[in-house]
């Protein structure tokens, strides 16, 4: 992503964003419900994944104030860097509850009503922030910048509030995995 290079065209990416930010949620959610059989619960992996969300959005909020002090280079890099933190965290979700039963969260009152609000709104804003990634990401390697900038302003909250609430939900839920 070189600034001095001419905007390349961003359009033909549009199918193949289309494509993933549909084919991603449908395979996530069929692998989620397969269980592969005879195969020893991968029971380590939400404390790693909850870390990588955890990371992902520190990463972000470096990347915010790199770009902000016209730290091009450092900006592209942590994007990058958190892009792949996501790809990553997503692997070991699918492999955690393909080989693991499903935790049931055991808080009662206001705290379980919180716990769901948290829960849902990190689930549809985590298939929601698949288009606007990749397209944000998409805008930057064509060096269409001035349309990056527009849809950065809105990627950045709902990424950043995903990673976050990820962690929130792993916290809210560790207690009661067996």
């Amino acid at each position: 992503m070189n600034n001095q290079e001419p905007i390349l065209d961003d359009k033909k990416y549009n199918k193949l964003i289309v494509v993933l930010s549909i084919v991603i949620p449908i395979v996530v959610a069929v692998l989620f419900g397969i269980k592969i059989p005879n195969v020893e619960p991968l029971s380590f992996l939400p404390p790693i994944y909850a870390t990588i969300n955890g990371l992902t959005a520190v990463i972000l909020i470096l990347a915010f104030f790199a770009i902000k002090k016209k730290n091009i280079v450092l900006h592209e890099n942590l994007m990058t860097t958190a892009v792949w933190c996501s790809v990553a965290f997503l692997v070991m979700y699918v492999a955690y509850h393909m080989t693991s039963d499903s935790t049931k969260f055991g808080g009662e009152g206001a705290i379980k009503y919180f716990y769901y609000f948290i829960l849902l709104t990190h689930i549809v804003l985590s298939i929601a922030v698949i288009p606007f990634v990749l397209i944000t990401y998409v805008r930057a390697i064509t060096n269409n910048f001035e349309k990056h900038k527009k849809i950065a302003k809105i990627t950045f909250p709902l990424w950043l509030y995903v990673a976050i609430t990820g962690v929130i939900v792993y916290i809210m839920i560790s207690p009661y995995y067996i």
